[in-house]
């Protein structure tokens, strides 16, 4: 494997807290990362206590705006959104922290992966992206306007010409113009320099492009069948090339009807915690990793009382402890 160009073991964890849901479809995911502390709390642990964290502004307030985007909805104050939590993830990254990031809803994902291009401009960056949807869509091939559905789009730079249903101009044409270049112009990654990991639940368009651009996705089957382990080794050979590698963590990879509705489009026949945690702890130990990302609990939705939040910090715990191990 390609050595890696990054100091990981000079850093400590911060916790960035992106409380935003409005790239979402539904409300209510800006309140997980409370969710996910409540849990915390009440089974006793002072995780969210033993590390440096920052608040980033967010713009919910939003949502009660007449929206005119009908194929990107609120992308004016996504746009912003992402572009504060980009400055903040390059920022704690200037600063030799590792971004341990909380999100709401999962179009924040790209001021993520932008924050860290942004950093490390020269660098080659992978992405690991656990999630039951690709997130692949744009506005011109999106059948809902939500934009949580396109992050990866936008990091790629891939309208997906060939799977236009939208006529996308003015306003909306100049801010996904403007998502795009958020922290570099240029594309953040590459088609095969992204890998999935239980992606199950996709469009015509998403799945055209991933099969165009030859993406990779593990499905919960073939991960099964072939073990986790093979996989997840195949995984980071594919990714050998990359100097860092950004894993994005949606709780909707985990099956709804074992864990919980607490997220909003929850998918079924998905990944348990254990094997999420697995797959991260593994991808942790490459040596690669530059940023971590959690999205998507969502407790108003939540038919367990709070287990989705529940179930993702228990995979918090236990990967916080691997990462810890590399970076601190």
């Amino acid at each position: 494997m390609e050595k890696k160009l990054i100091n990981t073991e000079a850093r400590t964890i911060k916790l960035v807290k992106n409380r935003s849901d409005i790239g979402a479809g539904t409300r209510g995911s800006d309140m997980g990362i409370d969710a996910i502390e409540i849990a915390a709390i009440n089974k006793g642990s002072d995780y969210f206590n033993s590390f440096p964290f920052v608040d980033v502004e967010t713009h919910n307030e939003s949502i009660y705006d007449k929206d005119r985007n009908t194929f990107a909805k609120r992308i004016g104050q996504v746009l912003q959104q992402c572009t504060r939590l980009a400055e903040t993830v390059k920022q704690t990254l200037a600063l030799g922290h590792f971004p341990l990031v909380f999100s709401g809803d999962h179009s924040s994902a790209l001021g993520t992966i932008s924050g860290v291009k942004a950093a490390y401009p020269d660098q080659i960056l992978g992405v690991v992206w656990i999630d039951a949807h690709a997130d692949l869509h744009s506005p011109y091939t999106s059948p809902s306007g939500n934009i949580h559905g396109m992050p990866l789009a936008a990091a790629l730079a891939n309208d997906n010409p060939a799977c236009h249903i939208n006529e996308v101009s003015g306003e909306t044409l100049t801010h996904w113009d403007r998502m795009k270049a958020i922290g570099t112009p240029a594309p953040k990654l590459k088609p095969e320099h992204l890998v999935y990991f239980g992606v199950r639940d996709t469009e015509h368009a998403e799945d055209w492009l991933m099969e165009q651009e030859a993406i990779r996705n593990y499905r919960v089957d073939e991960v099964r069948y072939r073990g986790l382990a093979t996989c997840v080794e195949e995984a980071l050979h594919r990714l050998s090339a990359c100097n860092l590698i950004y894993i994005s963590f949606d709780v909707d990879s985990m099956d709804c009807d074992l864990i919980s509705d607490g997220t909003g489009t929850p998918v079924a026949k998905g990944f348990d915690q254990y094997e999420i945690i697995e797959i991260i702890n593994q991808i942790i130990d490459s040596g690669k990793v530059a940023c971590l990302e959690v999205a998507e609990v969502n407790p108003l939705l939540d038919n367990k009382g709070n287990k989705m939040a529940e179930t993702a910090f228990e995979v918090l715990e236990a990967v916080t402890g691997r990462l810890s191990d590399v970076v601190v």
